[in-house]
């Protein structure tokens, strides 16, 4: 074939193979023109999947009548002027070719009214053929309707899915650009049936009432605010606590000037945040708006305007990740909240910070004490699993306790069943004391490196030959874990110092998940992003474990670390440690007052 110019109603079909791939395609187009415009209601009404009909209805600008035809026309737009406007977009459109592409794929109406004037305009277009703009009633604004969609191009339409699957694409669409521009309200009516109607939301408690619409109840619940600015950016919105996690990412909602876009960089930057309380194989949930300086972020990067790059990108990944983790690090009982310690609940649990033997001292009370120390007291007496102790009254008055209350017995040996001012809190010893240890390795081998202890005898270990081969290449890696040791064979290694926290624990247990860990993440280049799984790993093999019997004292203890602990509404893994019962559920439960 020779070489020719193609016809402009094939290049608009061939743009729209990449502006439109379904129904929910020409939703996002037709919105993100009525936001433009300035439009502070919008209304959409989808018949049979959005293949029948797409209308949307706006209360924006307007288009000038004798500009309606222009609005048909490829790369016409009045969204930018010159190559200055490009690189400082602070619109969601902008190439142009939205409307000229939807049009040459389905039958187009556009009737639209610009103030002053006295009536609309109405053009119809049908597969890209335009007739004559005629006067038509309309109040100030436009509708789009599009019918028919891809009824003259064969092969596309029969990729479309069934009306119900087109629908859920386009209501998940409508979420993501109603989660992105709260100050406007939308409507979503499909087959004649209202599926919500979104007030625009001019403060905190509005915009909150629309999370609760689209998102659920469960997850406005389940999250904290964020609002953190620096270097130019500003990161607001809502994390989920991880206690809500999703088998699936299907509520994560991201950002970026207004424009809501699904971009890895940003989405692996939360998933960072969220690394150290999230359970495997989950996936957080949140609403996050970026607001940076235009120039700094390229939004002419995806056909469909979806992704971003970031001219500053490891600034902007830190700084989003980094907030992330600020706001889940103050996941702690009642955080911020803290109250005088009655003299008679110190009485009840035996003074604590009185005894050098006491695990979780502080290490401001109890000089050289890690506040990570292990609880040992019990198992040194070699008393019987699955004991119990309980506690006597106290006479401390219910608003003077502190966030976790204090300790009143151990429930079969795995929880702790402690009053609170609020009524009862339930704590999973050992994932708490996972946490408090998790903690505390952190910051000691951040200032300095893990207190090790040398062992009297050396212990010899019998692994594989490639296990004790991956032991000597990444001895440097075990000993910023505080594991120090040396290769005796082929298959023996032995370990000549271990964390002081792990106390008397089983510790080839401990080397050999140490080196499961090291050889799944890579380590030869990870060592830094695998240290924070491998001081994991140690605080789980050292957490007391279920069915060790503590004092009062040594409940306490841990209940007082948990409130001076970051994310200790977590373990390492992201189950959650503690559980609360006020007395109106416990009155409930009973029936009190009915």
């Amino acid at each position: 074939m020779s070489i020719r110019v193609l016809p402009s109603h094939l290049v608009n079909q061939i743009a729209a193979g990449e502006v439109v791939e379904r129904p929910a395609s020409v939703v996002k187009e037709l919105i993100e023109n009525a936001l433009d415009a300035g439009a502070r209601r919008i209304e959409v009404t989808v018949e049979h999947g959005g293949v029948a009909l797409i209308a949307v209805r706006d209360d924006g600008a307007g288009i000038d009548a004798l500009e309606l035809p222009l609005a048909l026309e490829r790369h016409a737009t009045s969204k930018i002027a010159s190559i200055e406007d490009l690189e400082h977009i602070v619109s969601l459109g902008f190439r142009g070719e939205a409307l000229p592409s939807i049009a040459s794929v389905a039958r187009l109406a556009l009737t639209s009214r610009r103030l002053p004037a006295a009536h609309g305009t109405r053009l119809e277009v049908d597969a890209g053929v335009a007739g004559a703009p005629r006067p038509a009633p309309h109040p100030p604004g436009t509708l789009i309707e599009v019918r028919d969609l891809f009824y003259n191009v064969p092969a596309r339409r029969k990729f479309v899915r069934t009306a119900a699957t087109e629908f859920q694409h386009i209501e998940r669409m409508l979420v993501r650009l109603a989660l992105s521009r709260p100050d406007v309200g939308f409507v979503l009516v499909n087959n004649g049936r209202r599926v919500f109607s979104l007030d625009a939301a001019a403060e905190r408690a509005g915009e909150e009432k629309r999370l609760a619409t689209l998102l659920g109840a469960d997850f406005l619940a389940g999250a904290r605010y964020l609002e953190h600015s620096a270097l130019g950016l500003t990161l607001t919105g809502w994390l989920a606590l991880p206690t809500y996690s999703r088998a699936q990412p299907d509520q994560q909602h991201l950002i970026v000037n207004g424009r809501a876009v699904r971009d890895r960089f940003l989405a692996n930057a939360v998933r960072l945040g969220y690394r150290d309380v999230m359970f495997h194989g989950r996936h957080p949930a949140y609403v996050l708006s970026l607001v940076l300086d235009p120039a700094r972020v390229d939004v002419n990067a995806h056909p469909q305007k979806l992704e971003v790059r970031f001219r500053d990108g490891r600034t902007i990944h830190d700084f989003v990740m980094r907030s992330v983790e600020s706001v889940l690090a103050s996941t702690r009982p009642a955080a911020g909240i803290a109250g005088p310690v009655p003299l008679a609940a110190r009485q009840a649990v035996g003074a604590v910070a009185s005894q050098r033997a006491m695990p979780f001292d502080s290490p401001r009370s109890v000089p050289g004490r890690l506040d990570w120390a292990l609880l040992g007291a019990a198992e040194s007496r070699g008393e019987a699993p699955g004991a119990y102790a309980v506690a006597e009254a106290t006479a401390a008055p219910p608003a003077a306790l502190p966030p976790l209350g204090f300790a009143l017995a151990q429930v079969h040996g795995i929880y702790i069943l402690a009053e609170t001012a609020e009524g009862l809190a339930l704590i999973d010893m050992h994932a708490a004391h996972e946490r408090v240890l998790y903690e505390g390795l952190k910051r000691a081998e951040a200032t300095g490196g893990v207190p090790r202890q040398t062992l009297l005898v050396p212990q010899v270990l019998e692994f594989s030959a490639a296990e004790a081969a991956l032991a000597e290449e990444q001895a440097g890696a075990l000993e910023a874990i505080g594991i120090v040791l040396g290769r005796l064979g082929e298959t023996q290694i032995a370990v000549r110092e271990m964390p002081v926290a792990f106390g008397t624990r089983d510790l080839g247990g401990l080397v050999r998940d140490a080196l499961a860990e090291l050889s799944e993440r890579g380590v030869t280049t990870e060592v830094s992003d695998a240290r924070e799984r491998l001081l994991a790993t140690v605080a789980c093999h050292a957490a007391v474990r279920a069915h060790r019997r503590l004092n009062l004292a040594e409940m306490n203890a841990l209940l007082r670390a948990m409130e001076q602990t970051d994310r200790a509404d977590q373990c390492n893994h992201g189950r959650p440690t503690w559980v609360r019962l006020t007395l109106e559920e416990l009155d409930r439960l009973f029936l009190r007052g009915r």
